[in-house]
């Protein structure tokens, strides 16, 4: 199963694609994408993020690969829909994309097993989850200024169930900026597996239904300016569009 939340006539409803690219309403009525307002897919109560997840992205940055998982939380001002727009603060020298795979809780999670995980994912999305790098002083502590912007951190456009997308652990992720195609992962990279991020996690914290948990970038950082289209893309599951103002 595949669904969007969308702003339509003056109404948040979810939305579930056509094979033409046109979305049906749950009422039936047909629209074009272009003529609803995209929300993030998901409301969550808590959003988790990892940071340094992938061994190539670290290495990049002149890290070690973290022995444990860097986590920190982000605030629900963060999200912006597909086809939204995320301001590039004035001044700034380098502000990049970070195409992320993120897990959409399904049910109350306390303690969860590694091996018993999935059973508690509804399903995927994508995020797109700007850093300012001007702003940061430790990539083990992401200053807040850089991971807790307004609309800094696209999601969407559709949650996909645990069941169509299949194996999480083996998906591409690619990053266009502008059509070219300026980085390119697979989630089985990942430092951290999402069964053992889900068990590290609820040792010590409960997850709620909706809350997300974001699970890292690959390598390849590069710097956008207003203007630029990017498009961040995750096997299986779509492409989350968004401008840079």
């Amino acid at each position: 199963m595949k669904r969007a939340r969308v702003a339509w006539n003056g109404t948040v409803t979810e939305a579930e694609p056509l094979d033409d690219g046109r979305l049906r309403l749950p009422d039936g009525t047909i629209v074009d994408e272009l003529d609803v307002m995209w929300l993030p897919p998901v409301e969550p109560g808590v959003i988790v993020a990892l940071g340094l997840n992938y061994a190539d992205h670290a290495g990049e940055l002149s890290f070690a690969a973290p022995k444990e998982p860097l986590l920190f939380l982000k605030g629900k001002n963060t999200l912006v829909g597909h086809r939204g727009r995320t301001v590039r603060p004035e001044g700034v020298n380098m502000m990049h994309y970070e195409c992320e795979l993120a897990v959409v809780i399904g049910r109350p999670a306390r303690r969860v097993r590694a091996e018993q995980a999935y059973d508690y994912i509804s399903g995927y999305t994508i995020a797109n989850d700007y850093a300012v790098r001007d702003y940061l002083e430790n990539y083990y502590r992401p200053n807040f200024r850089v991971k807790n912007r307004d609309r800094a951190t696209p999601l969407g456009p559709w949650i996909v169930s645990h069941d169509e997308v299949g194996d999480p652990m083996a998906l591409r992720l690619r990053t266009y900026v502008n059509g070219a195609v300026v980085q390119e992962g697979y989630t089985g990279d990942m430092i951290f597996s999402i069964p053992y991020l889900l068990e590290y996690i609820t040792e010590f914290m409960t997850l709620a239904p909706g809350d997300v948990m974001l699970t890292g970038t690959p390598k390849g950082a590069v710097n956008v300016q207003p203007g630029d289209e990017v498009v961040t893309e995750i096997e299986r599951i779509g492409r989350l569009v968004n401008y840079i103002a």
